[in-house]
């Protein structure tokens, strides 16, 4: 028998890397690999790269070099790894330029080899070749109709390929099976799902359409069929991702599909709650609300993408909305579910912002009581139309707007944890003793989503198990997170 190679993903990024991560891990395994956790220890280093914002690219170029550093590591038996693969957004997004910039990669893979993962790393392995891809507008590889995109629903989504023989040339992946190959790569009892893959709005800000490619939208059937493999590995939580769960079903012919597949996937046997991320908020819809509000083990959570709140500068990003919308917004939520979890992103010091955008902003904030805030700096990213923009500001302008809006942010939301103390919480566990931070127990309340929101620090594990869903009392905050009793103990 020949000896089985082995490789390591490194994955960096969004939910949906990891996705397609486990969906790359669990092709590799299904053709006689063995999958290992630490880069060392693999013969070859995949390395899923994040190719959104200046920051995410940085990361990713260190962990190729930080992978390939490893080649010429000496240790008992000399160096394991041979090889250091990039694939992900970055890899997608630049293809050639990547590879050309950054030798010490010994390949670099586009999305269209993922169904020949494989192929493609036993090849890079034995010393072979595989010329990386040309970058090219993925929103034009696939037809415009919702008829014709019907038909090619999972193009789009590696490790769920089954297309169409007369899709643009490049474009369809080698056919495979329509059951979830994808392989857990850690034992946490939340795993997200991928909704849908790419997106039809056009910010002037973000690329992330141009190398994911047009939304398109997977079956019903498939994302029902995942969720329940999902519950059978464990998982009590399932995270629905994708770069705009709002448009869910626009491309299949029903836009409120969403509303009726999440009672769906709350009624799978194991699953104690369902998350939905990536909501826009010009295309937010009072069923969709009453669903994400009323529905048993759906959460109400919402992760809005409000960006900014100035109407001249939501123009300049092609968005909808102001601030007296975007509050009347998250008072209709929160009128049908006061508890209900809102989280967002901001983008400050984009071209033409003015000192009366960024107090209009500063408004919309200290009114939108959110659990969670982001605030990002702009900076230019390639082959964006507001990369072309006039009216710049300075570097140290930006600076300057982002450390006062993320004071502003971190102030309020400690403010907006304050105001939870007392409130009765379902707290899913997810980590205890040992495997827990500073040995305490660990879980995330209905609007704390994984790694952005916060968490719930229990103040005693006595009883708890991962996995579990309890009812407990928020006695203390600390910054965003909130620190609980159980009620048994409590009581």
């Amino acid at each position: 028998m020949p000896e089985r190679r082995t490789v390591a993903l490194v994955t960096l990024g969004c939910a949906r890397n990891e996705v397609d991560s486990e969906e790359l891990a669990g092709r590799l395994e299904a053709d006689g690999w063995d999958l290992v956790q630490d880069a060392s220890d693999a013969d070859v280093a995949v390395v899923n790269t994040c190719g959104f914002v200046d920051a995410a690219k940085k990361d990713s170029v260190d962990a190729l070099l930080e992978a390939n550093d490893l080649k010429s590591a000496t240790g008992e038996g000399g160096a394991r790894t041979q090889a250091v693969v990039a694939v992900g957004c970055m890899a997608e997004r630049y293809g050639k330029e990547l590879a050309e910039a950054l030798p010490e990669a010994d390949g670099v893979l586009g999305f269209d080899d993922y169904a020949d993962i494989s192929d493609r790393l036993g090849t890079i392995l034995s010393g072979g070749v595989h010329a990386p891809h040309t970058p090219r507008d993925r929103r034009k590889l696939l037809p415009i109709s919702p008829a014709e995109r019907q038909s090619a629903s999972e193009v789009a989504l590696p490790g769920h390929a089954q297309a169409p023989d007369d899709l643009p040339e490049g474009l369809a992946p080698a056919s495979g099976p329509r059951a979830p190959l994808r392989r857990r790569m850690g034992t946490s009892p939340v795993a997200s799902v991928k909704l849908a893959s790419g997106c039809d709005r056009r910010c002037s800000f973000c690329a992330i359409p141009s190398f994911r490619g047009s939304f398109i939208s997977r079956r019903p059937s498939d994302v029902l069929q995942e969720t329940r493999w999902l519950a059978e590995q464990g998982v009590k939580e399932v995270m629905l991702v994708s770069e705009n769960n709002t448009s869910y079903g626009k491309d299949l012919g029903d836009i409120r599909l969403l509303e009726t597949l999440l009672p769906e996937l709350a009624s799978v046997d194991g699953i104690e709650r369902v998350r939905v991320s990536y909501l826009q908020p010009a295309e937010m819809r009072p069923g969709l609300i009453d669903v994400l509000t009323s529905t048993e083990k759906v959460a109400p959570y919402f992760d809005l993408s409000f960006q900014h709140s100035a109407p001249g500068v939501l123009r300049a990003m092609r968005r909808f909305g102001d601030t007296d919308r975007f509050l009347g917004l998250l008072e209709q939520i929160r009128a049908k579910a006061p508890q209900a979890g809102a989280r967002s992103n901001f983008i400050v010091g984009f071209p033409g912002e003015t000192e009366e955008d960024v107090a209009e902003l500063e408004r919309f904030l200290n009114g939108a009581r959110l659990d969670a805030i982001g605030v990002f700096g702009y900076s230019d990213e390639d082959g964006t139309e507001a990369a072309t923009y006039e009216n710049k500001l300075d570097e140290d302008v930006v600076a300057e707007r982002l450390a006062r809006v993320s004071q502003l942010a971190e102030e309020l939301t400690a403010q907006r944890a304050d105001e939870r103390m007392g409130e009765t919480l379902q707290v899913l566990v997810e980590s205890v003793g040992d495997d827990a931070a500073d040995g305490a127990a660990v879980g995330r309340a209905a609007h704390q989503a994984p790694e952005t929101d916060g968490q719930v620090v229990f103040r005693s594990d006595r009883g708890l198990t991962v996995g579990r869903m309890v009812e407990a009392k928020v006695v203390a905050t600390e910054g965003v997170d909130l620190v609980v009793e159980c009620f048994e103990e409590a009581g």
